[in-house]
């Protein structure tokens, strides 16, 4: 079974994470063999947090009850508060996940905490635009790995654009393997597309 933590901040933007929680929480497309999925919400505190669209919402958990395993995966949404010192311990559980083989998806400004962090170093990544992590992450060495991409995946690191989300979560539940490769091809096609045709080819595949 996979446990999904998603983290949850201050002025989260709610929208960057909504296909792909939709997807693995409901498990309405899931192949029949799918491995199990867990989704929780997780903070710094079980305080409630507000997201950009002012939303409340009550973590499931804390940071220091993720596991650490390669089943685990942890999910970072854009928000305007990822400045906030706070959020290093976040990011240093990030870090354990990543070389304990956990899969790790980042988008919008949660990438810019990765390259303060020094994680995006040495790793094929892509953020809002070239130069937006320079601008916003002095520390950030990374430049060589970037690329001009709505989303990129590199084995267990996944990192997205503002406006890569559906193709982000694409490519997460591709690597969780939860989708028939058919299912996922006609899902894509018809969210990014909006054509009827791909809808009704999607709904075959669950026949």
């Amino acid at each position: 079974m996979f446990t999904v933590y998603i983290y949850v901040l201050d002025t989260l933007a709610d929208w960057e994470l909504g296909y792909v929680t939709a997807e693995l929480n409901s498990g309405r497309f899931f192949k029949k063999d799918a491995p199990e999925v867990s989704v929780k919400t997780v903070a710094i505190s079980t305080e409630p947090v507000k997201t950009m669209g002012g939303l409340t919402i009550v973590p499931d958990c804390t940071i220091r009850e993720i596991a650490v395993s390669e089943k685990s995966v942890l999910l970072l949404p854009g928000a305007n508060t990822w400045d906030d010192p706070r959020h290093s311990v976040m990011m240093k559980k990030a870090g354990e996940l990543l070389s304990a083989g956990a899969l790790v998806c980042a988008i919008c400004g949660a990438t810019m905490a990765l390259a303060s962090a020094g994680l995006l170093d040495r790793r094929p990544h892509t953020s809002n635009g070239a130069g937006y992590l320079e601008m916003v992450s002095p520390s950030y060495k990374g430049q060589n790995f970037f690329v001009d991409a709505p989303s990129v995946a590199d084995r267990n690191l996944i990192t997205a654009s503002s406006t890569g989300g559906l193709l982000w979560a694409k490519q997460i539940i591709e690597r969780l393997d939860v989708f028939q490769h058919n299912t996922l091809e006609a899902w894509y096609a018809y969210f990014s597309t909006g054509e009827a045709q791909h809808f009704f080819t999607l709904m075959q595949t669950l026949a």
